[in-house]
């Protein structure tokens, strides 16, 4: 299994206790999963992050606000920090379990009720979490983020 860069570890762990601890628990039929992605997060939880401030989230695609990301002001640089998040469906989740060449995909123990990395030297790093009927695709690297 290949090692997952600590910067980007470390980073994507935390954010997923920011994301974890700012989405009421799952019971079912109790409540329904965030709509919009930008809800997940602040600009403020997101600075501590990432470790620079950031402005508040927008949706890259103005038409769905199932992703969101954000970037320190004057938007995402060429190696600068950036985050985005993407509410995923079940079968999304699932589906990004399947191996794929190229891509490494490590389970993770310990984390919602469901979670793991995916690694693409092109792309960066991500990771998906399940907890309760929420799914969440976190990404982090020194891409930019068209946004």
């Amino acid at each position: 299994m290949p090692i997952i860069p600590a910067s980007c570890a470390l980073g994507l762990e935390i954010a997923l206790t920011v994301c974890l601890c700012s989405v009421a628990p799952q019971t079912t039929g109790a409540a329904t999963p965030p709509r919009d992605a930008c809800s997940l997060f602040t600009a403020p939880q997101i600075s501590k992050v990432l470790g620079v401030t950031v402005t508040d989230g927008r949706h890259p695609i103005p038409s769905t606000v199932l992703l969101c990301g954000w970037a320190p002001a004057g938007g995402p640089q060429l190696d600068g920090k950036k985050l985005s998040v993407n509410l995923m469906t079940e079968r999304a989740f699932e589906v990004g379990k399947t191996p794929v060449h190229g891509i490494a995909k490590t389970p993770l123990s310990g984390v919602g009720d469901d979670a793991y990395y995916m690694t693409d030297s092109g792309r960066g790093t991500g990771l998906s979490v399940k907890s309760g009927g929420i799914y969440v695709q976190i990404d982090f690297d020194s891409r930019p983020l068209n946004l």
